[in-house]
């Protein structure tokens, strides 16, 4: 097999148990507060992965430090306003809306340093794909009695938006980053910054809880060490055979993992409006992956590793 059909059907494994955990730390929230769960989580996947990882502490470099903490402050935003959101709102609707980090990416590359060296500056479908996002979220956080009335988007739809934006900056970290940096290390050293920004920011927020249930424990075992520790280092490694237009494209999964995984768990239906909104927002991400887009290189072959 080889090492860029690998990539494909790891990321997909990974993208598949992003989108499944969705319900499952929607449940557990009833019992732990977000913030804090989000720590706990963290702090867990870096236990895990300093010890998997120990023979690398020798070897960190400065470059190597400090692009963790870039890209660990960006995975920290994504994660805490997620969370967050979650509470607030339905696990289908903050997959949908995370969804968005794929039309983001390409139109925050218009600004030129925050896109990665030999990469293209977004073209029009970028927009485009933006635009039929934007509406879809329109349709998808409004109740169909209130009109375009954004006074009645709930609040948990609002802080998945900073999520979206959040992760949307992390894979440009990532893009950044990956040509230089181990991956392992960048593994490892993103989920340590994150739980240690996590620590900070938490008790600024919120004023932290927990029940210590089993479904809290399962949750938090699902998602430190399968959805954090062993998913973001499968990240890191197949993000270097793979273009970036199949990485976003395979990340768009997500919102339909969870869905599905809303639907079979929890029977959760979307309304025909909220099924429109969603059509539109896959709609702007197809748009934004499918045209126009000239063939972008792999982390590889943009930069050598030193």
């Amino acid at each position: 097999m080889s090492r860029s059909l690998r990539a494909h059907l790891l990321l997909i494994s990974v993208v598949f148990i992003w989108g499944a955990t969705f319900v499952l730390i929607k449940d557990a929230l009833r019992d732990v507060s977000p913030l804090l769960f989000n720590f706990i989580r963290m702090a867990l996947a870096f236990s895990c992965l300093a010890v998997v990882y120990r023979s690398h502490w020798k070897h960190l470099t400065r470059r190597a430090l400090v692009s963790g903490a870039v890209v660990g402050f960006c995975l920290t935003m994504g994660y805490q306003f997620q969370t967050a959101g979650l509470r607030l709102t339905t696990p289908s609707k903050s997959a949908f809306i995370t969804g968005l980090v794929v039309v983001l990416v390409p139109l925050l590359s218009a600004i030129p340093f925050l896109r990665r060296a030999g990469a293209h500056a977004p073209r029009w479908n970028a927009y485009a794909g933006a635009l039929l996002a934007f509406a879809g979220i329109v349709l998808l956080t409004t109740p169909a009695h209130a009109g375009f009335d954004f006074s009645s988007v709930n609040l948990g739809d609002i802080l998945t938006l900073g999520c979206a934006l959040g992760f949307g900056l992390h894979v440009l970290a990532l893009a950044h980053t990956l040509p230089r940096v181990d991956y392992k290390q960048l593994a490892m050293l993103q989920i340590g910054f994150c739980a240690l920004f996590m620590a900070m920011s938490g008790p600024l927020f919120e004023h932290p809880w927990i029940h210590w249930t089993p479904r809290v424990v399962i949750a938090l075992l699902i998602a430190a060490l399968l959805a954090t520790a062993a998913a973001f280092t499968v990240q890191s490694w197949a993000q270097q055979f793979l273009p970036a237009t199949h990485t976003a494209l395979i990340i768009a999964l997500e919102p339909v993992f969870a869905w599905l995984t809303s639907f079979v768990v929890l029977g959760e239906r979307l309304s025909l409006r909220a099924s429109a909104g969603a059509l539109l927002i896959l709609a702007g991400i197809g748009c934004t992956e499918f045209l126009a887009n000239a063939i972008q290189p792999t982390a590889h072959e943009a930069v050598p590793l030193p």
